[in-house]
């Protein structure tokens, strides 16, 4: 059934009783008294009023002795500002004041008779939490947990001593002597191309013969000293020149040429043998000739040149002057006008033409082609006439008596088979996985429990024992006493 709705009482309405309405004073006007304002009737009355006829105005004079100020009203006593804090500095504030024992006798009031209860804790719900990221950093636990695994994982183990390394020390096997080296010559492309230019030259002889290789005899020179080596040259001494200063006065001193010399032919050095030690020779002693050289026969030599080329010049004869004629200017001589050709338009030969012409060609000989094969095919050609020779058609009546039912298999069935080999399979993997899962965990548990075992051990507390140590022997010290001496001050003593 659906639940009664309850009765609500009606709300009575209870007048507003304000603390301030007994901390107001009452305060007198210099005209006209303060007159206590109903807040509550007020709130009804409308908010334009009537307006009232107002009549004429009445001048009165200006009281410019009395301040605007409200008085307090009553036949108060005046009290000084001095009392006023003095009495206040002395006076208990009511905060402090003890209850009456009205109020004690009452007892306790029955809004706070409850029995206490004990405060159940629950957590606050945060926002950051929604809002944090999960920490990273990982705990001691779990460093101290895989550090554990790193050891159990990484646990050293020696291997034993194998006893046949010791017996078989002694009999140590002599080591396999390899065989020598054997040399080969080297594939120069230069002996492939002197072969091919020999066939070449030579095709209507029979087949060349293979090459064998023919040592040169042993030079006895080798024997004796260093072959290969060039000879060392010997330096011819340096002839010391005077240095020419190009000055404007001066005349340059041609040089004499030197014969062209014929270059020697190149000759290729012979490879070197390598048989014997090199043997440097030693370098011999030179001695330089100094000979003396001084500017003045240079100077002479020089004024002796320029003297000499002086009088050539003035012995040679001056060419003498000899006017051209005038041009003949009655008959003007134009040169021939070259006329240009114009310019003859040549096609271009471009790649792409050429590749198109070949495509084409192509194209138009492949087109012919299937023209040719269509003709053919068109062409009517009669087939010889094999009937006539062969027997003719006798039909025979079938043996059902000897007919054989071949035994089939349905798809179905083969289906079905199949799914029961698969299904067969499946259950077997699935045993099998939940073997190794059963195992695994047991493997797991029994892990666990050592390492709490072997926690549980090295929590442990182990006393240590006493340790006794040598006492302490105090010997006397070898160290003379300071001899004390007063400091020198004074600069008398000092350089």
């Amino acid at each position: 059934p659906p639940p009664k709705k309850t009765a609500l009482s009606t709300t009575v309405p209870k007048e507003f009783h304000f603390n301030t309405d007994g901390r107001m004073k009452v305060t007198t006007s210099s005209s006209t008294a303060h007159k206590e304002v109903d807040f509550i009737n007020q709130l009804r009355k409308p908010s334009s009023p009537v307006k009232a006829k107002k009549g004429a105005t009445v001048p009165k004079p200006f009281n410019l002795s009395t301040g605007s100020k409200r008085k307090l009203e009553g036949p108060d006593v005046y009290v000084p500002m001095a009392q006023q804090i003095e009495q206040f500095q002395k006076r208990t504030p009511d905060r402090y004041h003890l209850r009456s024992r009205c109020s004690l006798e009452r007892g306790p009031s029955p809004v706070k008779g409850d029995h206490l209860k004990l405060t159940q804790p629950h957590t606050p719900h945060l926002m950051t939490r929604q809002r944090s990221r999960p920490p990273t950093v990982r705990s001691s636990a779990d460093l101290e947990a895989e550090e554990v695994n790193k050891l159990h994982r990484f646990k050293f183990k020696a291997l034993e001593l194998n006893r046949k390394i010791l017996e078989s020390a002694e009999d140590l096997k002599k080591p396999v002597v390899k065989e020598p080296t054997v040399p080969k010559g080297f594939e120069l492309q230069i002996e492939k191309r002197l072969q091919e230019r020999q066939t070449s030259q030579k095709p209507s002889e029979g087949e060349d013969k293979p090459h064998t290789f023919k040592a040169q005899p042993l030079l006895k020179k080798m024997l004796e000293g260093v072959v290969g080596l060039p000879e060392k040259q010997v330096l011819h001494p340096t002839v010391p020149e005077s240095p020419a200063f190009t000055l404007k006065k001066r005349v340059r001193v041609d040089r004499k040429m030197e014969e062209a010399k014929i270059p020697s032919p190149v000759k290729a050095p012979p490879v070197p043998h390598f048989g014997l030690p090199f043997k440097p020779l030693l370098p011999e002693n030179r001695h330089v000739e100094v000979c003396p050289f001084s500017f003045e026969e240079r100077e002479r030599e020089r004024k002796a040149l320029k003297e000499k080329r002086l009088e050539e010049m003035r012995n040679v004869e001056v060419p003498q002057f000899k006017a051209q004629p005038l041009p003949d200017f009655d008959s003007v001589v134009l040169p021939e006008k070259k006329k240009l050709e114009p310019t003859k338009p040549e096609p271009f030969r471009l790649l792409l033409d050429e590749r198109g012409a070949v495509r084409s060609s192509r194209w138009e000989q492949m087109v012919k082609e299937e023209q040719k094969q269509q003709e053919q095919a068109t062409v009517f050609k009669a087939r010889p006439n094999t009937v006539t020779h062969k027997e003719p058609f006798q039909p025979k009546k079938e043996d059902h008596a000897a007919a054989v039912v071949e035994a089939f298999e349905l798809a179905t069935e083969r289906r079905a088979r199949e799914r029961q080999e698969f299904e067969r399979l499946a259950s077997e993997k699935e045993a099998l996985r939940a073997l190794m899962e059963e195992e695994q965990r047991r493997e797991e548990e029994q892990r666990q429990q050592e390492e709490i075992a072997k926690l549980r051990q090295e929590q442990v507390h182990k006393a240590q024992p006493i340790r006794h140590y040598r006492p302490v022997a105090v010997k006397k010290s070898e160290v003379p006493l300071t001899v004390p001496q007063s400091p020198n001050f004074s600069d008398r003593f000092r350089l």
